[in-house]
């Protein structure tokens, strides 16, 4: 076994075990508290989630749900992206932008979340929401990538033509690709979360948001937990999705 399938092999047993202690610890809190309601134990909430995944019901709120995290995705890469361009293409929009991005990203997601209940009709809360958190974070990775692009590249595409689309695209973007897929990952975790407490506040039909205060609401504790490992799960398929993408690209270049 080479290096590189060693650690693999290492990683992916660090994770089961990871995994294994969650349910450990999880577990223990049921003993202790002595509540099997608040904290039922690991085969409870396994059954729950099994069940549930075997109930259309639960893929017609998946699917809402992710449909709502992919316009709020699409909405904050767009805006985030030409912001953060705008940012890093000049020092004075950067310091005219700069207190909007730090007042959206500290106010909290609850006040922003009634702001946005009272301009708008609840349908909309929960992209609104998420588009508005996410942006600051993609737009200030794509500033810093913008930034961090070495002047020798610049002054070669400024000797054949000005900026243009072409430009941005062909060049801008492919050097700005790191501190974008990073950014990327780390709004994929936190986009569902906003989404889903966004459905939960303003009670969006056939969401997963509704679907935990319904199982909130009859104190069905083992259904929220089973929930939350639906959305650890989805938080995984899109934080990877990027990456297999790119395997994929690599496997056909070598073909």
């Amino acid at each position: 076994m080479n290096r590189k399938a060693k650690q693999k092999t290492e990683q992916y047993a660090a994770t089961v075990l990871g995994i294994l202690l969650l349910g450990a610890v999880i577990q223990c809190a049921s003993l202790l508290k002595g509540d099997t309601l608040v904290f039922p134990g690991v085969p409870r909430i396994l059954g729950a989630f099994f069940r549930l995944l075997g109930e259309e019901r639960t893929w017609q709120q998946i699917g809402v749900t992710m449909g709502h995290l992919a316009l709020t995705m699409a909405i904050a890469t767009a805006g985030g992206i030409v912001l953060g361009l705008i940012q890093g293409l000049s020092d004075f929009a950067y310091r005219l932008l700069r207190p909007l991005m730090v007042f959206l990203r500290a106010i909290p997601m609850i006040v922003l979340t009634v702001i946005i209940m009272v301009l708008t009709v609840y349908e909309r809360v929960p992209v609104a929401a998420g588009s508005l958190i996410l942006i600051p974070l993609i737009s200030e990775a794509a500033c810093e990538g913008c930034r961090r692009i070495e002047p020798e590249l610049i002054d070669v595409y400024r000797m054949n033509s000005g900026l243009n689309a072409r430009v941005l695209l062909q060049v801008y973007l492919p050097m700005m690709g790191g501190y974008l897929r990073q950014a990327w990952f780390n709004a994929a975790g936190m986009g569902i979360r906003m989404v889903v407490s966004t459905e939960y506040l303003v009670q969006t039909k056939n969401s997963l948001g509704k679907a935990v205060y319904t199982s909130a609401y009859f104190f069905e504790y083992e259904e929220i937990y089973a929930y939350a490992l639906m959305m650890i799960g989805l938080v995984l398929l899109l934080s990877g999705a990027p990456r297999l993408a790119g395997a994929v690209q690599k496997w056909k270049k070598r073909i």
